[in-house]
């Protein structure tokens, strides 16, 4: 399993663009087949960074992926919106992997 971390630089006057354009990945990413941990746009700190995060099984399995996603008519009108709005300013990708499985149970009397 590997882990895609996307780094959005986002114009700070438009996150509530960002934020309907994160919603709409929400329903997209997880039909097209990838494993959804969310989007998150800033909130405190930082107006210009956001992230959207999800898993997929490998390199293979995330071309595979994308193709549906961009074959997908709400992929294709969330690509269309983001385009259109230019509330993207940079867009970076970086694949990991977990490293610290397996991990301890939180304590929860804290």
């Amino acid at each position: 399993m590997i882990t895609c971390f996307i780094r959005y630089h986002i114009d700070p006057t438009k996150k509530a663009a960002f934020e309907e354009y994160a919603r709409n990945w929400g329903q997209a990413i997880p039909r097209c087949g990838a494993d959804l941990v969310g989007y998150f746009a800033p909130h405190e700190g930082s107006t210009t960074l956001a992230y959207g995060v999800y898993s997929i099984e490998n390199l293979a399995a995330y071309e595979a992926y994308r193709a549906r996603l961009a074959a997908d008519p709400l992929g294709q009108q969330n690509y269309e919106f983001a385009q259109r709005e230019k509330f993207i300013l940079r867009e970076d990708r970086t694949f990991l992997k977990l490293a610290s499985a397996p991990h301890g149970e939180r304590n929860k009397s804290i």
